[in-house]
């Protein structure tokens, strides 16, 4: 496939006199760590992204996930009663403190799962969905599959050790943004930091949550193996962004570190729209067609994160297959926008076809299999 390469120069007046120099981002004693832009989905900063590693009780981030599913496909109701079963009861680790035989209902084994991280609720809720807790380690796998986590595996719903779970810092921050983006309704109940079952208070982990008002989420994690691990969202004004901490030597550091992560990203970074979705971004060539010219989109509202103040370096290239030929339809990718900052690439945008090509006359179609070959 050839392609068409154009470039397009965001051109501004530059009229500072002085521009603050952005610092090196945190480098923490942790295992690994990301700080990812919610908008654009862009990674701000990170150590080890990829680095796989024991996910602890931050596998419930997928448990809770897949139950908003089933809740926004009418499958399952916030009032359906589960009843207990013997494993749920004797799972070890957290708990909510249910009992073997008694009915709960959804509401409460999700709020279990999410502010107290109850092993037992998220045995009891998968077992509701999927039958069984292996069935529903296969359903989380086919999810994370589509979300495209790359270095992620699940055996079980609540994290507790097996050598076969693992997952990447990269990946839950992935996880994290599908949470809030599809479920924004549902992602509220993160943002609780106590609640009473059977007459047992319980508190969120979150240290954040208590410390600032700017968090609301997402999920604690421990074990021997994978360490203190926090995963933490943030909105502040029209900007949102998600720190990703696993490796930490103790409750306290992963709170530090994650709250030095969202400063500084809050702190020297902007988040900035570029494109709209109903924008005609550009427009390319299309042989065989009625006519000669295409119109080019983006499928969402497109985002990027830069460094305070550097928009005005922003350059755009449109990277378009050169050989477009109708028929066409409406939605397909043909190419690209690479979006790049002092010479290098920082994100790719896909680019859509916005309407229709139907096939030329014979006229057009003989003129521009000439035309190809030059």
């Amino acid at each position: 496939m050839k392609i068409l390469i154009v470039n397009l120069v965001l051109v501004f007046t530059i009229t500072q006199a002085h521009t603050a120099p952005i610092p090196k981002p945190p480098n923490p004693n942790v295992k690994s760590y990301v700080l990812m832009d919610y908008d654009s989905g862009m990674i701000i900063a990170s150590k080890n992204p990829e680095l796989v590693l024991p996910p602890a009780s931050i596998t419930k981030i997928m448990t809770s996930y897949i139950a908003f599913l089933e809740l926004d496909n009418d499958t399952l109701s916030m009032n359906d009663v589960v009843t207990v079963s013997k494993k749920a009861w004797k799972t070890g680790g957290s708990k909510m403190f249910i009992e073997v035989g008694k009915k709960i209902k959804v509401s409460d084994l999700l709020q279990g799962i999410i502010t107290s991280s109850g092993n037992d609720a998220s045995v009891a809720l998968s077992e509701h969905i999927s039958g069984d807790e292996e069935t529903f380690s296969i359903y989380m796998n086919q999810v994370a599959a589509n979300m495209g986590l790359k270095n992620t595996n699940y055996v079980n719903s609540t994290g507790l050790p097996n050598d076969k779970l693992y997952t990447s810092a990269e990946d839950i921050a992935v996880l994290s943004r599908n949470l809030i983006r599809d479920f924004p309704k549902m992602y509220k109940l993160y943002s609780r930091t106590e609640y009473v079952f059977n007459d047992i208070k319980q508190y969120s982990r979150n240290k954040l949550l208590y410390v600032d008002d700017s968090v609301d989420g997402i999920k604690t994690g421990f074990t021997k193996k994978a360490g203190y691990c926090l995963v933490s969202s943030a909105k502040r004004g029209n900007r949102r962004l998600i720190a990703v901490v696993m490796g930490a030597k103790s409750p306290d550091q992963r709170t530090t570190v994650s709250k030095s992560l969202l400063e500084y990203g809050f702190r020297f970074y902007e988040t900035h729209k570029i494109y709209e979705i109903e924008d005609i971004v550009t427009k390319a060539r299309i042989f065989d067609g009625e006519k000669r010219e295409i119109e080019l989109g983006v499928s969402e509202s497109a985002y990027i994160s830069i460094p305070r103040r550097s928009i005005k370096k922003i350059k755009s290239r449109f990277v378009v297959d050169e050989n477009l030929t109708a028929p066409i339809q409406k939605g397909e990718n043909v190419g690209y926008i690479s979006v790049e900052l002092a010479d290098k690439v920082i994100t790719k945008i896909n680019l859509y076809t916005r309407e229709d090509v139907k096939l030329g006359s014979a006229y057009r179609r003989t003129l521009d299999s000439i035309l190809k070959n030059f």
